[in-house]
This record gives C-alpha cells, structure tokens and sequence, in this order.
C-alpha cells in the first residue's frame, strides 16, 4: 500500500517580511537603474567626446571647388598619401600644396567634363589596381585625374598642336659674361670648334650635353626647352651660318657666381670670422663692384643693390659669425676656404662659387639652318602638347567663374598633420 504523500505546510508569509522584501526589490531597481545611467553616461561622455575630437572635425567641410565639397577626412587622406614618407619638418610645405592639388584634380575634372571627355567608374577602379602598391578606392581622384590627363592629351589637344611648323636647327652655349662670349667668339673665328668649346664652357645643360647643336625645333619648343624666349627669338630672326655676337639673357639662371667677401671682425677662440659678402653673376661684374668698394663706396648699400643672395641681400650682405669649419671642403661655403687669410676691412678677389645659382648671362648662337614648314617631331609634339595643358589649367584657376576656396588655418592644417601621420 503506497504511503501517502504528506504536504508540507505553506509558509505563512506575514506582512513585516512582504514589506521587507518589496523594500530589498525597490532598492535592488534603484542601484540597478542607476548603474545603467552611471555607464550610460560615462559612455555619452565618451561618445561625445569622440564625436568633437574625433568625428565631427573629420566631416567639417574644408575645401570647395565651386558647387564640389571636401572635407577634412579627404584632406587628411591626401595629406598622407603625398606627404608619405617626407620628414615632419615638410609636412607644413605639403600642407599647403595638397590644397592647391585638391583644387586643380576638381577644376581638371569639372573641366574636363564641359569638353565631353570623362572616364568610368570601372576605369578608375583597374587604375587603382595597376598602382605598386595598388590604391584603395580612398584615392579614386588621383586616379581619375591620372586617366583625365592622358585623354586630354590624347583626344583633345591633339587637335589643338600643329603638325608642321616654321623650325630652325641651331648651336647654342650660355657663357657668364660679355667678355667671355667675345674671347670665345674670337676662338671660333680663328679656327676652334665651336661644339668642342661648348661642350667644356656651356653653362646651359642641354647645350653642354649636346655640345651646342640642339637640332631641329620650332620656335615655341626651344622656349621650352632652354627655359627662355631669348635664344629661340634670335633664332628665328637671323641668317644661316652667322655667328651671332653676345646675347644678353636677364632671365636665365646658371650655376655659377662671384663672391666679394670683407671680415668685419675676429675671435681668437674658437677661431671665428664675422662676414659681410656680396654675390655677383660674373667674374667682370665683380671686379668693377670691387673697385668701386675700393673706392670708397658702401659695402652694405652695394650689397643690397646687387647681391643675388637672397638670404644675406636685405641686411647688406651680413653673414654673421663663421667658424673654420664652416668654409672647410663639403660645407656650405667651401668656395670660401682661404678667407681665413684675409685680413681685417680688406676686401677679397672675386671668389668662383660653383655651387651658387645667379642670374643673367649671355647666348652665343649659329643659324646652321632653316626651313619653313618641316613637321615637327613626335617629342616635340608631346612637349607642345603638355604645353597647352599646363596652359589650359592655368586658365581653369584664372577663370572667374571658378571658386575654389579653403577653409584651413594654421590650428586646422597642423591637427590634419598629425592625423595624417599617425593614422
């Protein structure tokens, strides 16, 4: 016979322990509750705080190029991609110029656009790819700007070089000074070669390396090609087979200059020199400025007047305190090895700087000959046709009815810096 089950008795709960236990309950809710808002906060906190430092500046509108907006995330990743690599002390210069980059990809795209000329989204994308290492999709303007560029060239400004033009085949050599044009001029006529002579003298590259015979071009190419109008302005205006006498060029640069140099005063230890000096742009120049100081005029006027060191030219020439390590072989100033030498108030021969860029020189030229409709040449072409692209650039930026603005100032361009350095 089964036993039958005994049912515990129920526990009576009284009304003292029921309030006791709501009490627990409501309190139990109430840390509970409060625990939820105490993380909640802390994390609004944080949130917010993410938000202002982070978030929010990223997404500020920094640049416009008419209706097309940047903002600082799309700064900061240009900054970084072509600051990559560069030393801090750089990133201030690329700052700026990734601005100016920004600008112009848009104004090339926008422009690009109103000659009928664009490239896919798919073009972009296999562009991106063929990049060592390939791109993300965070730099589908560089890519895209990269592909307008070619088409441009291609397709539109194709059509806008000619085929054939007037072209002079010339012999060229930049030389520093009348005088030297004249002795070598002299040299020619008396039976010297004259590509062996600008081979060894030419301060112009490109007719150095080709010992003066820069070939066949129009007029516009070799503009390009020498960096100045002034050779190809001759060119075009001369005989065949005459030696032109010297043509001075205010514009060219060479790399050549003339120091004057006077010793203000001297430390004994460590050895020291304090310098005033003057650069010239040739050897002829600086013996009459030289004499002229000789003859009473003022070191520091003649300086600001003629010098063509930017640096030094404001305050006279004035190059403060230099030690003997200073003009040793390989330092900045190694032309200036014996200045130690001179003394006190004198003031020095001419000193050949090698290493300094001075202005101003003079053409020795020859027409060998002319013709007046010679197509031109594939590289020529491609060189006018960069041309007419930098050109119609420049006219993109000119044109008033494109605003390109910035919205960066210093506080800004430095807080994208170091984003982009530390990303």
């Amino acid at each position: 016979m089964a036993k039958k089950k005994v049912e515990k008795p129920k526990r009576e709960v009284t009304k003292r322990q029921l309030s006791r236990w709501q009490q627990q309950k409501k309190r139990q809710r109430i840390i509970l509750g409060l625990g939820i808002f105490i993380v909640a906060t802390v994390l609004g906190i944080m949130g917010a705080g993410w938000y202002i430092s982070h978030y929010q500046p990223r997404h500020q509108i920094v640049i416009s190029v008419n209706d097309t907006k940047f903002n600082m995330d799309y700064y900061i990743k240009m900054l970084k991609y072509y600051g990559e690599g560069m030393p801090t002390q750089y990133m201030q210069f690329m700052a700026d110029e990734v601005v100016t980059v920004i600008g112009q990809n848009e104004l090339v795209r926008q422009g690009a656009l109103k000659l009928g000329i664009s490239v896919s989204d798919k073009a972009v994308d296999e562009k991106l790819k063929s990049y060592a290492p390939p791109l993300s999709k965070d730099y589908r303007d560089i890519a895209r700007t990269e592909l307008l560029i070619s088409k441009l060239l291609d397709k539109h400004f194709e059509q806008e070089v000619p085929v054939f033009a007037e072209h002079r085949h010339i012999m060229a050599m930049f030389l520093e000074s009348e005088r030297q044009v004249t002795e070598v001029r002299a040299r020619i006529e008396a039976g010297e070669d004259l590509a062996e002579l600008a081979g060894e003298l030419s301060l112009n590259s490109l007719s150095k390396d080709k010992k003066g015979d820069l070939g066949w071009h129009p007029e516009d190419v070799l503009a390009e090609l020498l960096a100045t109008s002034v050779p190809g302005e001759y060119a075009f205006g001369s005989e065949v087979g005459v030696l032109s006498q010297p043509i001075y060029d205010e514009t060219k640069t060479k790399s050549v200059g003339y120091w004057l140099v006077k010793i203000l005063d001297r430390k004994q230890e460590p050895e020291q020199v304090h310098i005033q000096a003057i650069l010239l742009g040739n050897e002829k120049e600086a013996q009459d400025v030289r004499a002229r100081l000789e003859a009473g005029e003022d070191f520091t006027t003649l300086a600001k007047e003629l010098s063509q060191h930017k640096a030094t030219k404001e305050n006279g020439g004035d190059f403060d305190w230099l030690s003997l390590e200073d003009v040793l072989p390989g330092s900045a100033f190694a032309a200036w090895v014996d200045i130690f030498e001179l003394e006190t108030g004198v003031i020095s021969e001419p000193i050949r700087d090698d290493t300094e860029v001075t202005t101003g020189g003079y053409w020795l030229l020859e027409v060998l000959d002319k013709e007046d409709n010679k197509q031109i040449s594939d590289d020529d072409r491609n060189l006018l046709k960069i041309k007419a692209l930098d050109e119609w650039v420049f006219s993109l930026w000119d044109d008033p009815e494109n605003v390109a603005e910035s919205y960066l100032d210093e506080e800004k361009k430095a807080w994208a810096i170091e984003k982009a350095m530390g990303d």
